[in-house]
């Protein structure tokens, strides 16, 4: 997984993109039409679960090799980028490369055997066509920004960079220096809600960059326009104070909620970062026992002891600990024993294929039965439909959140919804009851 700070100058740089930068240079060099794709595999990590890394790295093969041979049949370059990456570099205008990028779909909707198994590869894609003013750098760096938005989005699948289309970063990480100031980031709360009783429980806080031209921006593109403009922790700081502000205001209505919020791996490396947190979090009124601490395997792996003291001191001052987007990674497993975590919280990808895919299924239920073997509750994210809440249920998954229950919302909205929550559980308690005097009515005649 590509870590965030990482700037996108020193990714075009990267070496495994020297066969597609140097077509990229001779032919803008001679201007002559050329194109760049970025592909970025997903579903991979399910894979990983189900049948093990060497299966997931045999199930990439196959794909780059795939990919390879549509490379030659266009004439075409092609890099690995590593991981679940690929470039390719197209000596054509936009509208061949766009065919190609439509093949490219095509290509990915078909499953791939690996072995003894089949299975489905989903894809984002970012496109861009070399400009006037481009060079190779340029060009690169505007085809991550075009696929960095397919990946934000909900539903798109392919991004074409544009000359007014999507922003691009350095234009995002302009605006951003004055978004502070103008109060134009803002923080959404999601219901938790707890599956054995239906009750809300928690909300987890998640950012949002209401933009005055490109409407709402979600956290990933927000992060990376930060980091673009080195503005990585002064955001984090910023989100920080906003949402321990907001959930410190809350009246009884609220009062016995849980608040989730998410650090990056910028705070976890900081040095000294718990004792400024707790210090901002004890400044702002709200109780330590009702936060949580949410995690990826991203912050983690930066460095594994640091990572491991720090969430063992925040742990110890009443906090709760939870790793984020549980399974998506290689080592999801090693740090159940390596760090001191309160919860689990299942990537939104098993939850999305678990209806239709029993070898999916079968993993949420394990990691489920292995939280509860480990103490560790377990939160499922991304909960869309009644019968995904139905399956959890009957495996005694803790918590969900999910559009099913609740699309995050600003901050106002939450008392109404509760009360809202509530009426709709007082109607559901008197039908059952009703629906009990009932039987026992029958049973006794």
């Amino acid at each position: 997984m590509i870590d965030r700070r990482a700037t996108l100058a020193g990714w075009a740089a990267d070496p495994a993109l020297a066969p597609v930068r140097s077509v990229i240079d001779v032919r803008i060099a001679a201007a002559q039409p050329v194109s760049v794709v970025l592909i970025s595999l997903s579903r991979v990590d399910i894979v990983n679960a189900a049948y093990g890394r060497p299966t997931g790295d045999a199930l990439i093969a196959a794909v780059g090799g795939a990919i390879a041979a549509l490379a030659r049949d266009v004439g075409a370059t092609m890099a690995p980028m590593g991981g679940v990456e690929f470039a390719l570099t197209l000596p054509s205008g936009v509208d061949a490369a766009v065919d190609t990028t439509k093949r490219l779909t095509e290509l990915m909707a078909e499953p791939f055997t690996v072995g003894t198994i089949r299975a489905l590869v989903g894809s984002r894609i970012g496109f861009a066509e070399a400009l006037d003013g481009d060079d190779g750098a340029r060009l690169l760096r505007r085809t991550r920004e075009a696929l960095t938005a397919a990946k934000a989005s909900d539903g798109t699948t392919i991004r074409i960079a544009q000359p007014d289309g999507i922003a691009p970063l350095d234009e995002l990480a302009v605006d951003l220096h004055h978004a502070i100031d103008r109060h134009e980031i803002d923080i959404r709360f999601q219901p938790q809600v707890s599956i054995p009783t239906g009750r809300i429980i928690g909300v987890e806080a998640l950012a949002r960059w209401d933009h005055g031209q490109h409407g709402e921006i979600g956290a990933e593109m927000l992060f990376a326009a930060a980091d673009r403009a080195d503005l990585g922790v002064a955001l984090s700081d910023h989100i920080q104070q906003l949402v321990l502000a907001r959930a410190a205001r809350w009246g009884k209505t609220l009062g016995s909620l849980r608040v989730a919020l998410n650090l990056t791996a910028a705070d976890v490396t900081r040095p000294g970062f718990a004792a400024l947190f707790l210090a901002r979090v004890d400044a702002s009124g709200f109780p330590r026992g009702r936060l949580t601490i949410e995690i990826t395997e991203t912050g983690l792996i930066e460095d594994l002891q640091a990572v491991a003291a720090l969430l063992a001191e925040l742990r110890g001052a009443g906090c709760r600990v939870a790793i984020d987007d549980f399974g998506t990674g290689y080592s999801s497993l090693a740090y159940l024993w390596r760090f001191p975590f309160d919860k689990i919280k299942l990537d939104r990808s098993f939850i999305a294929e678990m209806s239709d895919n029993a070898a999916i299924t079968d993993i949420v239920r394990t990691i489920t039965l292995l939280g509860q073997t480990l103490k560790l509750q377990v939160t499922a994210e991304g909960v869309e439909t009644a019968d995904q809440a139905r399956m959890l249920g009957e495996m005694h998954c803790d918590h969900f959140q999910g559009f099913l229950f609740g699309r995050p919302m600003p901050v106002g909205d939450i008392p109404s919804f509760l009360v809202n929550d509530l009426a709709r559980r007082m109607r559901r308690e008197s039908v059952e009851a009703a629906e009990t005097e009932t039987d026992l009515a029958s049973a006794s005649t």
